[in-house]
C-alpha cells in the first residue's frame, strides 16, 4: 500500500506544536524562535512533509493565483516589491495575477471577479482603497495584505516601509550638516504613506526646537509638482536652505525649478528625496535619498498572506521596515557667504 503524504497535522504532532506554528515557521520563519524552528525542521525531515499549495488548493476547493491590485504599474516602487512577493509565492506553490488600475476605482472594484469565483486566493493591495462599492453593504473580504500604502483605520494588515523614522532620519542628517530653516515639499490629506513622513518631519524639527523654521507645501507626489512647489515658494520672503521632499521623483522637480532659476543644488541649496528610484543615482547632483527595502517588502506580504491562508493572523496589524539612507551629492552644509537670492 501506498503511504499517504505527511500532513501539516503531523508534522504539528511530532514537533509538539501548534499546526499554527508549523505554518509560522514555514511562511514567517523570522516570527518564530530559533529553538522552535529547529523542532519543527527536523519534523518536516522525519515526516517528508511539503508544502504543496497546488494540491492543498484543490481539495480546498481554492485557487493557487494571489491577485495583486496596483494603481500603476510604472511606479519605479512597483518592480522589485512584485520580485520580492514573486519568489515568496513560487516557493509556497502560488503565482500572481496583477491587476492594473490605472488609478481608477472603477477597475480595481471589477478585479473583485477574480476573487468571487476562487480565481485568485488572496489579494495585496498597493491602492490604499479598498476595491469595493461604497453604495453596496461591504462584502466579506477574501485575506488580504497592504504594502506601500496603509489603509484607513488599519482595515487590512499592511507591510511597508517605516515612512515617519524614514524621515526624522532624513531631518536629523540636514540638521547635523547645519541647516535650520528646511522645506517639506509634498504633504498630502489622500496618501497616508506621504502625510506619515510630514509626521516624521514635523517630530525631528521638534525634538531639535526648530519647528519656527519649517516650510511646508503639499503637492501630488510629481515631478511637475515639484517645479510647481518651488515657484509657489519662491513668492514667499523667506526661503529654506534645505528641501526634504515626499519622494525622488518631487526632488527631482525641485532640482530642475532650482536650477532653471540659476541656483546651484547643494551649493545653495540642499534637497533630499524619499525611495531610491533607479534614476535618483543619475541625477546631477546624484540624489540623496532614503532606499525602500521593496524585495523585503514583497516577500514580507507574500508570507503574510500565506500565513492568513492558513488561519495564522499576524502578530502585528502593521509591519514597517526600515529605509536606509543613502547620501549623494545634493546635501552640504549651509555657506554662511552665500545667503538665498530672492
Amino acid at each position: 500500500m501506498t503511504k499517504a503524504p505527511a500532513t501539516i497535522e503531523d508534522v504539528a504532532r511530532l514537533a509538539e506544536v501548534s499546526i499554527a506554528t508549523v505554518s509560522r515557521a514555514i511562511h514567517m520563519p523570522e516570527k518564530v524562535a530559533a529553538s522552535t524552528r529547529q523542532k519543527v525542521n527536523r519534523a518536516i525531515a522525519v515526516t517528508g512533509y511539503t508544502v504543496n499549495a497546488m494540491a492543498r488548493n484543490l481539495r480546498m476547493g481554492r485557487s493557487n493565483m494571489i491577485l495583486a491590485i496596483a494603481p500603476d504599474i510604472g511606479d519605479p516602487n512597483f518592480p522589485n516589491i512584485l520580485i520580492g512577493m514573486e519568489t515568496e509565492a513560487r516557493a509556497n506553490g502560488y503565482g500572481l495575477l496583477i491587476g492594473h488600475t490605472q488609478g481608477d476605482h472603477g477597475r480595481a472594484i471589477e478585479y473583485q471577479k477574480f476573487l468571487n469565483s476562487n480565481q485568485a486566493a488572496g489579494m495585496i493591495l498597493f491602492t490604499g482603497i479598498l476595491p469595493v462599492d461604497a453604495a453596496l453593504p461591504l462584502p466579506r473580504l477574501p485575506p488580504s495584505v497592504a504594502v506601500i500604502e496603509p489603509m484607513v483605520n488599519g482595515a487590512i494588515p499592511f507591510v511597508g516601509v517605516d515612512d515617519r523614522m524614514g524621515a526624522r532620519r532624513m531631518v536629523d542628517l540636514l540638521i547635523t550638516q547645519g541647516h535650520r530653516r528646511i522645506a517639506f515639499i509634498g504633504d498630502s490629506r489622500e496618501r497616508q504613506a506621504h502625510h506619515r513622513r510630514r509626521i516624521g518631519f514635523d517630530e525631528a524639527l521638534a525634538v531639535a526646537g526648530l519647528r519656527d523654521g519649517q516650510t511646508i507645501l503639499d503637492t501630488d507626489g510629481t515631478l511637475e509638482g515639484g517645479r510647481t512647489a518651488v515657484e509657489r515658494l519662491f513668492l514667499r520672503d523667506t526661503l529654506p536652505t534645505a528641501f526634504m521632499c515626499v519622494n525622488d521623483q518631487t526632488a527631482a522637480g525641485v532640482v530642475l525649478a532650482l536650477t532653471a532659476r540659476g541656483y546651484d543644488v547643494p551649493r545653495d541649496f540642499s534637497v533630499t528625496g524619499f525611495d531610491d528610484i533607479p534614476q535618483a543615482g543619475f541625477l546631477s547632483p546624484a540624489l540623496t535619498t532614503l532606499r525602500q527595502p521593496r524585495i523585503a517588502i514583497g516577500r514580507t506580504a507574500m508570507a503574510m498572506l500565506l500565513g492568513l491562508l492558513d488561519g495564522v493572523p499576524p502578530e502585528l496589524n502593521e509591519t514597517l521596515l526600515m529605509p536606509d539612507l543613502i547620501v549623494r551629492s545634493s546635501v552640504a552644509p549651509p555657506d554662511p557667504d552665500r545667503l538665498p537670492r530672492s
